[in-house]
């Protein structure tokens, strides 16, 4: 596992960089889904946590696509072949992702139950994570993984309105929403420490 940490290629640490970023992009779009389903319930600290978060993790992410620029650049056939691997099978795994969740809205649509596609698109993102952690060997994703799911099937419980002091809301979006942007933005904040401490020891 050592071995792992003495030489970072450019290629990891761009594919971290990335990594945060898309935690950060979609953890953003999750939080947003909580704020409009808590109708501005204790506006306005959850908006400005979740701009407040995001920029944090988009500084780290940038700050990985900088120091990316001075890492080795020379690759070796065997590594080019082997990123082009890795961006094939992401590729593949992010594009059934997306086909999975556009069938669930038409499902759900179709069904007259479209309250319900924010939990079963939580339960998509979260199994997509189990093909992905076994992908960059990364067992943290399967963590991630597990949570998504949990909060989906969590959710679909769940009232779809309820009233809070004087503030009519709804708790089903609210949760999945805040909940599965925290576990996007605490995976992100992994990957950003994680490889800031492979960083230091290369």
């Amino acid at each position: 596992m050592m071995s792992e940490f003495v030489k970072l290629s450019k290629s990891t640490v761009l594919g971290a960089a990335n990594g945060v970023m898309f935690m950060t992009f979609f953890g953003a779009l999750w939080s947003s889904i909580g704020i409009v389903g808590s109708n501005r319930l204790g506006a306005p600290w959850p908006l400005v946590l979740s701009v407040l978060i995001t920029l944090i993790l988009l500084s780290g992410a940038i700050s990985l696509f900088v120091k990316s620029r001075s890492r080795n650049q020379s690759v070796t056939p065997k590594e080019k072949e082997e990123t082009k691997r890795l961006n094939q099978k992401f590729g593949l795994i992010f594009g059934l992702e997306g086909v999975a969740i556009f069938l669930a809205s038409v499902i759900c649509n179709a069904l007259d139950h479209f309250e319900v596609f924010f939990p079963v698109m939580a339960m998509i993102v979260g199994i997509h994570f189990f093909p992905l952690a076994t992908l960059f060997r990364e067992k943290f994703y399967y963590g991630t993984g597990i949570v998504m799911c949990m909060l989906g099937i969590i959710s679909l419980f769940l009232p779809i309105n309820a009233t809070f002091g004087d503030v009519s809301l709804i708790p089903m979006s609210t949760f999945i929403g805040f909940g599965s942007a925290v576990t996007l933005w605490v995976t992100g904040l992994r990957i950003w420490v994680t490889i800031l401490k492979q960083l230091k020891q290369s």
